[in-house]
């Protein structure tokens, strides 16, 4: 996953998915990796990026195309499952917020150029 997601120009939606994790693995890592790997295959996925800090403050943003797309992985059978570990051993706590997305601003150096793109 690059650190900044290739997204189109917007209207798209976006998922932020805030936590604290609990102390250990327990298969998260394993789950995780499944997870963005599943994610990237299902229809009107655009993107993500993650973040974790030392604290284990963890924030991922993923980029849908609709919010029926977000829905639809929200229900997938095997990101079920990743939920309910997430609840039962991984999390001490966490927030998910969807949000739309209307207006993209991307600054990048290229070659020693800097370029900006609205």
């Amino acid at each position: 996953m690059s650190a900044i997601a290739k997204t189109p120009q917007p209207p798209y939606y976006a998922v932020i998915f805030t936590s604290v994790r609990t102390e250990g693995d327990n298969g998260y890592d394993k789950m995780a990796n499944e997870m963005v790997e599943r994610g990237f295959s299902q229809p009107g996925f655009l993107g993500a990026e993650s973040v974790r800090d030392a604290a284990d403050v963890g924030i991922t943003v993923s980029y849908w195309e609709s919010l029926e797309a977000i829905e639809n992985w929200k229900n997938d059978a095997r990101h079920k499952i990743a939920q309910k570990l997430g609840l039962d051993l991984w999390y001490e706590s966490f927030a998910t917020r969807i949000c739309k997305v209307e207006r993209l601003g991307l600054f990048k150096v290229d070659e020693g150029e800097k370029m900006m793109f609205k």
